[in-house]
């Protein structure tokens, strides 16, 4: 398995396409929610502006901090490898629980349209945005030298390429989830 991963395609090491490719759907999967978490605050947890505005920039904040302790994890306990694995999986559960926490039907036994209780939903929606910013936190220090780290001394021109491209791939999963995502969401309210 390992040695699979190990080999060039295209005087790349295999393993770069991987890591480029799982960027970009990261930084998709992150500013998507990202470009709803207020309206789903306001429209389906029904809070006041104040609070859904205070929330969403504790998160923000909480998923700029949260690196430290990822690069702290990775240099000192588990290595970039291991961390950006551990992390990257909690990071999906915090999705998944953010996805879930979003589902009417989990708390409406009357089936009336509107869930019976928002304590479950507000708890579970924390819950989510606190591991993905605990994921955030592991993958974001930890990717970029990983992925430099797949090269060899002779391949200068491909490591600088690689940042080049990964770089491309962070800032267009943001850019394009931040236009698509709004795209979709008023394609539903339609």
């Amino acid at each position: 398995f390992v040695l699979y991963f190990n080999k060039d395609v295209c005087g790349y090491p295999l393993s770069i396409f991987f890591i480029v490719v799982n960027e970009f759907c990261e930084r998709f999967s992150y500013y998507g929610m990202r470009a709803v978490l207020v309206l789903y605050f306001k429209y389906f947890l029904q809070w006041d502006e104040d609070l859904a505005t205070s929330i969403y920039h504790t998160f923000v904040a909480l998923c700029y901090l949260t690196p430290i302790l990822g690069a702290i994890v990775a240099d000192s306990w588990l290595g970039k490898f291991k961390t950006i694995v551990y992390l990257s999986i909690v990071y999906t559960i915090g999705q998944v629980a953010m996805a879930v926490s979003a589902v009417h039907d989990i708390t409406d036994s009357n089936r009336d349209g509107t869930p019976d209780n928002m304590t479950f939903h507000v708890a579970l929606s924390m819950v989510g945005l606190f591991l993905i910013a605990l994921g955030t936190g592991g993958i974001k220090p930890c990717v970029a030298a990983f992925g430099g780290d797949q090269f060899s001394e002779h391949q200068d021109k491909q490591r600088r390429t690689f940042f080049s491209v990964f770089y491309l791939c962070i800032n267009g999963g943001s850019l394009l989830s931040t236009i698509i995502t709004p795209i979709l969401r008023g394609r539903h309210l339609k």
